[in-house]
Order: C-alpha cells, then structure tokens, then sequence
C-alpha cells in the first residue's frame, strides 16, 4: 500500500556559503530519502527554504554595511545554484521573505495568543549602550554556563546543544563592537512551553523508532521542565507582530521559520494549481509521516517546540520522525565559518563532479555520532569503492559487450545456476537496500547497493567471458547478458544516492533517465550500446594536495 510522505528540511539562513557539515548533516540523506520513496511508488512532499529572517543575516548586513534584503537575495541565489548542481529534489525550495509565509506565521501567532498559549511580559534584555539598541540572541556571545564553551551563542549553545536565553551567558559580548552589554526592561510576547510538558512527554515517550541520541536528548529536556520561551525581538528585519502596539518589535526567528514547513507545503499547492493539495500532508485525520531532516544542534525546535506549536494549533499532524544526524567535522575540527576551516559546497561544485561528494559523504554520513572528512578519505573512498568497484564493474561489462557483440546487447542462452542465483542477488538487493533507505540508515543502505556491485565483480571474475569467448560465444554472450541485468539493477539502486551517474548510465543503451521503479530493470538482448565510457575518474594525489592547500584561502 502506498505511503503518504512529507520531508520538511531544516531551512540554512541565507547569511553565507553552505559547506559539506551541511550537506552530509541533513540535505543529502534528505534528497536520498525523498528519491527512494518517488521510486518506491509513495507520494512524496519535500520543501524547504531560505531562512532570511535570521539574526546572522543581520549581523553580516551590519558587517558589510548593506541591507538585510541584499544579503539575503544574494545567499537565497547563491543556495538555488547549489542544490541544482547537488541534485538536490526539492517540490519546492522557497523563502521566508514571501506574503504566504508571513501569513501563515502571524495565523499560527494569532491562534496561540487566542488560546492563550502565547502572552506578554516585561523582562530584562541585554542591551548594547554603544550600539544604542537592544540585542537579538545571535548579537551576543559569552561563555556557556552549562559547558563552558567559550563562544556560545545568546539562543543556543553549539558545543552542547542547550538552548539558552541570552542572560545566562557569563561575561557577555556585543558582536557588532565588542562591548558589554548592560541589562534593560523590554516588553515581548512569550509561547507558554510549560503547559504542554505533559502531552510532549507522553508523546516523546511513545516514539520508539526515534533515533536513540534524538529520543534521549528530548527526553531528558523534558525532565527538566520546561519554561515559557519569547518568541519576540527588539528588531525590525522579520515578521511583524499581528498586534497594534508593537511597530519596532518581530516574531523571532526560531518560531516563525518552523512555520516555513507548512507555509512552503501552502505554497507549493497553490503553484499545482489545487490550492487544497496541501491538506493531505498536514490534516491530523491523514494518514500521512511527517519526517524532518535537521541537525542535531535543531533538535529540541523540532521534538519539542514545533510540536508544542502543532498541538496548540490543533489539527496538523506532528512529526513522525526526526532523524537528526550528528555533525560531520572536517580533519578532527568542526566546521568553522568564523575561523574559515571548511569545504564550501559552491567552491567545489565549481570545480568537481556532484557524485563522487554524494557518495563520499554518505559513506561518511554522521547519524549517530560525529564523523570527519578529508581529501585524504575522499580519495580512498572514490577510488577503492566508487571507481574500483563499481565504475569498473559497469565499464568492463558494456565496453566488453559493444567490443565483442557488435555493439549491443548480446542475447542470452540458458542460464546457469550461478546466472539464476545472481539475479536473485539483485531482488533481495533491493530488499534490503529499501529497508535501510526507509529506516534512515543511509550508510547501511549504500554498502548494501554496494555490496551487489562486489558480488558481481567476483562473478564476473568466475566466469571469464573474455575468455568464454574464445570456446563458447553463446555462453559468453550470457554471461555478458546477466551481467548487464545487473548493471541495470545497480543503475536503479544507486539512483538514489548518484542521481547524475545513473542517469548518464542509462544513456549508454537507452533506458529512461529515471527509472520506473525500485526494482529490478530488464534490458533486453540486441539494445544498442552508445557512448560507453567511464562514470568516475580517479582521484589523483596532485587533487588531494591542491585541495590541501586551498584550505582558508576560499571564504563562504
């Protein structure tokens, strides 16, 4: 029976260049998922946005001495230029900036004031004397008083993941002069989080298939207790308060942008043409799993606030699951804009394939711990795996066949066992890799596509058609039939993950770009072979060491 599947993804502020931390943590297996489900016959809902309402977008407007607006256009175009380069399958990838989604965010605001789930008080601020203004959260850094990190930010600590108030960093510093803030009374609006402590931790409880490190990191927040939390700012680039009074004061960010997954499922219905669509996606009554694909320091806006959000809405569906990946690091260090330590995803779009990074940092995805990247490790992973193993399966089967069976496929005889068993390989392949692909465990489920690619070799390597040829062209000939059954069948199965391969795959004897299913493919005996070359090309060590030196010379 087919699913209904919605994958919201976190929305990257439009404040510089994504890096691979981002794409490994949660736009990649996003896409993954996204594409084994189309192929799995499920409909399928993906959006997301750029999130331009974010204090780093102000922060580097005052840096620059531009507007918010300019800032955010040039990141918001820099973003759609990247995930078109990736293969990144958005039903739509939006903005915060549009009339839809500042609509949708003030309804959500005005039904909780209404239910009197959001109200206002009067409570201390930082505020920044030599600035002459209020400060955001993200205007603040200061020693975190749960881990003592030394640069944790006003709303949350990366280092820990805490999410703070910025009052309770120790010897806080204004961003923009360095200076220290002093503390100030500031009316704002407040979401009362306490009162859904109850109904969130029988929800959270309930959720056994949650990743371990999301089920226990919420689940130890909530026995913390939790706190109303403002929802407001003393700042003018955002969403304006749906309440007389309140002209120099915006939703903040971090409740307005959750928002972004329903109003960019709103808009992506009224672009259909059926302005209803959405619905199916959302309703309560529907039979629909919402999944969302954040990082982990997002984790508690997404098991606990948004849900909070949701049931106080009432009628939307809460999430289905929350797959939070750790953080890739890069060398043993985080990613890091501030001290320019990263691998910027426009920097190398520019100059390298999409595929081989797809297949690296999958390989090397972060889902329950901390992973690393290195040219070093994207080398051997390319050549030892993507290359050797099944770019040069695909290559010695199709060149052999166009070679020796007057450029097609050949026509087979009686299959062997081993011909029989093979195919069999490929069905329960797809099994297994559909499995972990539906789990979220995308390692998993790529060393099991490749695992098909390993047997193949070593059947290949038996049954030595280059050597049949010479005593049995038939058998030959079958051999090289089933090999190409596989050829297709890896085709199908790596879609998911080398969208761009698999497509210049089917190139090479006329199968559709997309394939029609996640099953099986059939190509039968006398399709013409064209144009075979290799997928993937090896990487050289002069790249690894171009690469090496170009680190801190790119800024994002």
């Amino acid at each position: 029976m087919p699913e209904r599947i919605f994958i919201g993804v976190a929305w990257p502020y439009v404040s510089g260049w994504p890096h691979l931390g981002h794409v490994a943590g949660v736009y990649l297996p996003a896409d993954i998922f996204a594409r084994y489900h189309r192929l799995a016959g499920n409909e399928v809902l993906m959006v997301s946005g750029s999130d331009e309402h974010g204090t780093p977008i102000t922060v580097r407007a005052d840096q620059e001495g531009v507007s918010p607006e300019d800032i955010a256009n040039r990141y918001h175009a820099v973003l759609l230029e990247c995930w078109e380069k990736l293969g990144v399958s958005w039903d739509l990838y939006t903005r915060t900036g549009t009339d839809n989604h500042r609509r949708i965010a003030q309804d959500m605001f005005l039904t909780l004031y209404k239910k009197g789930y959001i109200f206002e008080d009067t409570t201390p601020h930082l505020f920044c004397e030599e600035d002459r203004r209020f400060l955001p959260d993200r205007y603040v850094e200061g020693l975190c008083p749960n881990c003592g990190f030394e640069r944790a930010r006003g709303d949350q600590c990366d280092n820990c993941g805490k999410p703070l108030d910025a009052l309770e960093l120790i010897h806080p510093k204004c961003r923009i002069c360095g200076s220290s803030p002093v503390v100030r009374e500031s009316a704002h609006f407040f979401l009362a989080l306490d009162k859904f402590e109850k109904p969130l931790k029988e929800w959270v409880s309930a959720q056994a298939h949650w990743k371990p490190n999301v089920r226990n990191f919420t689940l130890g927040m909530l026995e913390e207790g939790l706190k109303p939390r403002p929802i407001t700012r003393d700042i003018l680039w955002g969403v304006p308060i749906p309440l007389e009074g309140y002209q120099d004061k915006r939703i903040y960010v971090w409740f307005e942008a959750v928002c972004g997954y329903l109003s960019a499922s709103v808009e992506w219905a009224q672009r259909t043409g059926d302005a209803e669509a959405w619905h199916c996606f959302w309703d309560a009554g529907e039979e629909v799993k919402p999944y969302y694909f954040i990082g982990k320091d997002n984790i508690p806006f997404h098991t606990i606030i948004w849900p909070a959000m949701l049931m106080g809405y009432e009628g939307l569906a809460l999430p289905y699951d929350v797959p939070a990946n750790e953080y890739l690091n890069f060398k043993g260090e985080q990613f890091s804009r501030g001290r320019n330590w990263a691998v910027w995803l426009p920097d190398y779009l520019q100059r390298h394939p999409p595929d081989p990074l797809r297949f690296v940092l999958c390989a090397e995805m972060p889902e329950t711990q901390d992973s690393d990247f290195s040219w070093e490790k994207y080398q051997t992973r390319v050549n030892t795996e993507l290359v050797a193993t099944y770019g040069n399966f695909v290559h010695r089967v199709l060149s052999f066949a166009r070679s020796n069976f007057e450029g097609r496929v050949p026509h087979p005889g009686e299959l062997g066992e081993e011909e029989h068993a093979l195919l069999q390989t490929c069905n329960t392949t797809f099994d297994r890799v559909g499995a972990e692909l539906a789990g979220c465990r995308f390692r998993n489920a790529l060393k099991e596509a490749l695992s098909l690619a390993q047997t193949a070799n070593g059947y290949l390597n038996r049954r030595v058609p280059w050597e049949l040829i010479k005593t049995s062209r038939q058998e030959a000939a079958t051999v090289v039939w089933t090999a190409v059954q596989v050829v297709e069948s890896l085709r199908v199965l790596f879609w998911p993950f080398l969208p761009f391969s698999s497509e210049k795959l089917a190139g090479f004897y006329g199968a559709p770009e997309k394939p029609e299913g996640w099953r099986a493919g059939r190509i039968e005996g006398g399709t013409p072979l064209v144009g075979v070359e290799p997928l993937f090309r090896k990487v050289e060590d002069s790249l690894v060491q171009e690469e090496n030196d170009r680190i801190g010379t790119v800024s994002g």
